[in-house]
C-alpha cells in the first residue's frame, strides 16, 4: 500500500501523467465493493457534500474530493446533476485548487442563486511554509459553460480575532434581500462555536458574532453549519467534534445532530431548545448538507464516512459516497428523515411478499446480490412475551455471517450489529449500535441495501442508522428469528 507523505497528498493533478486517472479508474473499477445506486467516486477519497442547490431545472450537488488515492489530500470539488435526485450525471471538476487563496485546498460550502445565476461559497485552505493554516470564505459563480469564476481577494480572509484557524463550510442562504452565512468555528480555548455573517450582496461580509445555541462547551469544534425552518420551527443542524460517549449515543468517533428552536432571534442570535439530539443512529454518518425543492421540501444528503477511519477500500485507491437524499420534517420535537419519493423509481421488480404469523426462523429465498430495498412490518402480539426478534442481512448461514438488526421491544430498542459481516474495520469505536424507540407494539423498518452500504429508516423515518459494510463472497442471505410469535409483512425489490 502507498505510503502518503505530505509532498505526494498536495501534488498538483497536472503534476501525474495523462493516463494516470484513467488506469486509476480502471483498477478501481474492479473493486467488489463499488456501489450501485449510490454517489461515489470514480477514483480517490470523496467527503463532505457540497454546494446542494435546484438551481435552473436541475438540482447541482458537488462533493469534496481527492483525486489520486483514498487519503485526505490537495481538495477539489466535483460536480454532478440531476433532474429527479435518483439519476445523477457527471460534470466534471468544478473547482481546481490553483489561486492563492486556497492552494492547499478547496474546502466545504454551498450553493445559492444570486441574479438569476448558480453562486457558492467555500473555504479555501492555504498552509503557510511553517504548515499554519490560512482558512479563506471565496464567493465563486458558475458560468453559461460550468466553469466558475472566483472573485478574490476573499470575501472572509483569514480567522477572527478570538477564534483559531478551525473555521471553515459556510452555508450561505438569503432572507428578505439580505444574504446570511452560518460558519463552523473554534475559539482560541479550543471550544466549538458557529459564526453568523451578513451580507447586502453576497461579496461583502459582516461579522454579526456567535449563534448562541446554548452548548457553550459541547466538543472542540463544530463543522458543517446548517440553517433552516420547517413548519415555523428553526433547525440547526452541525457536525460537533470531541463528544464523549453517553449511554447509547455519541459512540462514532464524531457527530452529526441538531438542535431545534420555536423561533431564532435574530437580533440575539440566540436559539432556545430542548437539547442536542443526534441525527442518525448508525456507524457512518456526518457533514450533512441541506437544500430546499421548488415544492418547498427540505432535503438532506450527508457524506457516508467518517474523518480518521480507515476503510477497506483505502487499499483499493478510492473511499466512501454519499447517503441517500431524504426529505426532512419535524414531527413530536424531532427531525424525521424519509428517502425522497422519487427513490421508488429505482425499483425494478418486487422479488419477495410474504407475511403471516412467525414464532421460528424463516429463511427467505433470493438469488439477488446485495442491491434492493426491504420493507418489514412487525407487530409483537399482545398475548406474547415479546421476545427480541432479529433480522439478518448479507447473511451467509455456513460461515456465520451477517449485519443483524436486532428488535428489543422490552427494552424498547433497536440495535445493529456489523461485527460478524465481512471485512471489519474501525471495531475500536465499536461493532453495535442503538437506537431507543418510544413505541413498539408495532415497528417498521425501510431498509436500501447496496453493494457496501445499508441505510435502515425506523417506524417512517423517526429514527435512523446509515452505516458502510464490506461483506465478502456468498453474504446475500435473508432471514428473520422471532423469539416469541409475531405478525410480519416482508417485501423486497430488486433496485436497479
Amino acid at each position: 500500500m502507498k505510503v502518503w507523505t505530505r509532498e505526494e497528498r498536495y501534488k498538483q493533478t497536472s503534476d501525474y501523467s495523462d493516463n494516470y486517472l484513467e488506469e486509476l479508474a480502471k483498477r478501481v473499477a474492479q473493486s467488489p465493493f463499488r456501489q450501485n445506486y449510490h454517489i461515489q467516486p470514480n477514483t480517490g477519497l470523496l467527503n463532505d457534500p457540497n454546494g446542494f442547490t435546484y438551481f435552473d431545472g436541475k438540482w447541482h450537488l458537488f462533493y469534496q474530493w481527492f483525486p489520486m488515492g483514498a487519503v485526505h489530500g490537495l481538495k477539489h470539488w466535483y460536480h454532478l446533476t440531476s433532474t429527479d435526485l435518483v439519476q445523477w450525471k457527471e460534470e466534471g471538476v468544478a473547482l481546481l485548487p490553483d489561486t492563492p487563496y486556497d492552494s492547499h485546498g478547496v474546502y466545504s460550502g454551498s450553493g445559492f442563486v444570486k441574479d438569476g445565476q448558480l453562486h457558492i461559497m467555500y473555504t479555501g485552505n492555504v498552509r503557510t511554509e511553517e504548515w499554519e493554516r490560512v482558512p479563506n470564505q471565496i464567493v465563486a459563480r458558475m458560468e453559461a459553460d460550468g466553469s466558475f469564476t472566483k472573485f478574490l481577494p476573499p470575501a472572509i480572509a483569514g480567522n477572527p480575532e478570538g477564534y483559531t484557524d478551525h473555521v471553515r463550510d459556510p452555508k450561505v442562504w438569503e432572507q428578505h434581500g439580505i444574504y446570511y452565512a452560518v460558519i463552523g468555528a473554534q475559539r482560541t480555548d479550543e471550544t466549538g462555536t458557529i459564526l453568523m455573517y451578513r451580507s447586502a450582496d453576497a461579496l461583502d461580509w459582516e461579522l454579526m458574532g456567535e449563534v448562541d445555541a446554548g452548548l457553550p462547551d459541547f466538543g472542540f469544534m463544530w463543522e458543517c453549519p446548517d440553517l433552516f425552518e420547517i413548519d415555523g420551527k428553526t433547525v440547526l443542524l452541525f457536525s460537533p467534534q470531541g463528544l464523549e460517549p453517553e449511554g447509547d449515543r455519541y459512540h462514532n468517533i464524531f457527530q452529526t445532530g441538531y438542535v431545534i428552536a420555536d423561533d431564532f432571534r435574530m437580533d440575539e442570535l440566540k436559539l432556545e431548545h430542548e437539547g442536542f439530539q443526534e441525527l442518525d443512529a448508525g456507524f457512518d454518518f456526518y457533514a450533512t448538507q441541506t437544500a430546499e425543492s421548488p415544492d418547498g421540501r427540505r432535503i438532506l444528503t450527508a457524506w457516508m464516512g467518517l474523518p480518521e477511519i480507515a476503510y477497506p477500500t483505502d487499499s483499493e485507491d478510492w473511499a466512501h459516497c454519499l447517503t441517500l437524499p431524504r426529505e426532512l420534517s419535524i414531527k413530536d420535537g424531532k427531525l424525521i428523515q424519509q428517502p425522497v419519493r422519487e427513490l421508488v423509481a429505482l425499483r425494478k421488480k418486487q422479488a419477495l411478499s410474504e407475511s403471516g404469523l412467525l414464532s421460528e426462523a424463516k429463511r427467505f429465498e433470493r438469488s439477488g446480490a446485495n442491491c434492493y430495498e426491504l420493507q418489514l412490518d412487525v407487530t409483537f402480539l399482545a398475548s406474547a412475551d415479546h421476545a427480541p426478534v432479529t433480522l439478518d442481512l448479507c447473511e451467509d448461514a455456513v460461515n456465520d455471517k451477517h449485519f443483524r438488526i436486532t428488535l428489543d421491544p422490552s427494552a424498547k430498542k433497536i440495535t445493529i450489529d456489523r461485527s460478524q459481516c465481512g471485512i471489519p474495520f474501525a471495531e475500536d469505536f465499536g461493532t453495535t449500535r442503538t437506537l431507543s424507540v418510544e413505541q413498539m407494539d408495532a415497528v417498521k423498518l425501510q431498509i436500501f441495501v447496496d453493494t457496501s452500504s445499508i441505510e435502515i429508516f425506523v417506524n417512517d423515518g423517526e429514527g435512523t442508522f446509515t452505516s458502510r459494510v464490506f461483506p465478502e463472497a456468498g453474504e446475500t442471505g435473508l432471514s428473520l428469528v422471532a423469539g416469541s410469535t409475531i405478525d410480519y409483512r416482508l417485501k423486497l425489490w430488486e433496485l436497479a
